[in-house]
């Protein structure tokens, strides 16, 4: 039979909280992101990884924050955005309906 538990110690133990606040940590520090571990020994790993990464200016980094607050404060990008429209129809002869509100 299978053992559906997952080990709670160990390298195949889920990555501890420290851990993943420390690799948040880091990826700002670096400018960079990362895909979240699996396990403890995946996390250590990209926090090695991290570490021999150079910092990103702190300059940079506001400078970069600011131009994404700016751009969602005047619209910008707003094509991405839920539209008041529907699909309408099956297959090859479905069309797009405006929704009254």
């Amino acid at each position: 039979m299978t053992d559906h538990h997952q080990p709670t110690t160990g390298p195949d133990a889920p990555p501890t909280a420290k851990q993943q606040r420390y690799l948040r940590q880091l990826a700002m520090q670096r400018g960079v992101t990362f895909t979240i571990p699996a396990t403890r020994a995946q996390a250590s790993r990209a926090i090695d990884q991290l570490r021999r990464r150079r910092r990103e200016p702190i300059s940079d980094r506001r400078r970069e924050i600011r131009a994404v607050q700016d751009e969602l404060a005047t619209g910008r990008g707003d094509s991405a955005r839920v539209q008041d429209r529907e699909l309408t129809g099956y297959g090859s002869t479905a069309t797009w309906k405006e929704v009254r509100s």
